[in-house]
């Protein structure tokens, strides 16, 4: 049975309660070793000079971050390899929170626009490299998405960088079917891309676990982000065990 699509109305709610309730991005960004102020996800810190590299990036090539919520991470990479960074979310909320942090980090000519991961609104080959962080497994129509992936991306050697979770099992019900049926090499594999490679990330998926362990002993009282922060702590530690934290690079020939 396909997972609930989740709406632009979901995360604008999902983002103003984490701008709302300062503590969630404390208990992250302290156990993942992120700046305190940065507004971004659960990637660890040491994720990003990685994730740069493997983007192959010049100053002035033209970086899509896609899903990118509030940016942290595309801003981060765009500030230290030069690039220009275009954000495209289904988010105004999360969007107009980007803006603010791209002023504040000191990111010039950053860009953000409304559009999703099968229909971003952007030109063909209008990108250098493309950035989905944690965000692949949402389309209810994955080949879509790595088909927009690739249509967005010039030819000739641009690179895609992915990370997400896969299943250890993919037969395992305890995961939602949105979870199962992630399979970075096969969505790339079948959208064309080249030079492909799919590594598992433990210590990141530890970073991971440190943040829900903290945030399910919070007791949320009757703050809504609180609650929402501890709920999905207490869903995630339940299948830690169940997934594995990937990164997947990929070249566009």
């Amino acid at each position: 049975m396909p997972s609930k699509r989740l709406s632009a109305d979901y995360w604008d709610g999902w983002y103003a309660g984490k701008a709302a309730t300062p503590l969630v991005g404390e208990v992250m960004n302290r156990h993942l070793g992120l700046p305190p102020d940065l507004l971004a996800g659960v990637l660890p810190a040491e994720a990003i000079p990685e994730i740069t590299d493997e983007l192959r990036l010049r100053p002035g090539a033209v970086l899509v971050d896609l899903a990118c919520g509030r940016a942290g991470y595309g801003l981060m990479i765009a500030r230290a390899s030069g690039a220009r960074l275009t954000g495209v979310d289904v988010s105004a909320q999360a969007l107009g929170e980007a803006r603010e942090q791209a002023s504040r980090l000191g990111v010039e000519g950053a860009s953000f626009r409304v559009g999703d991961l099968v229909a971003t609104g952007l030109p063909d080959a209008s990108a250098d490299a493309v950035l989905c962080t944690d965000a692949i497994q949402f389309p209810d129509d994955p080949p879509a998405a790595y088909g927009e992936i690739r249509r967005v991306l010039r030819a000739g050697g641009s690179r895609v960088v992915l990370t997400c979770w896969e299943p250890v099992d993919r037969d395992d019900e305890r995961l939602s079917a949105r979870l199962r049926r992630v399979d970075l090499a096969a969505g790339l594999a079948g959208a064309g891309f080249t030079d492909i490679e799919v590594g598992q990330r433990p210590a990141w998926l530890d970073r991971e676990r440190a943040v829900w362990e903290e945030a399910a002993t919070i007791d949320p009282g009757d703050d809504p982000a609180l609650a929402s922060f501890h709920g999905e702590a207490v869903r995630s530690l339940e299948h830690l065990a169940l997934i594995r934290r990937v990164l997947a690079v990929a070249t566009a020939p």
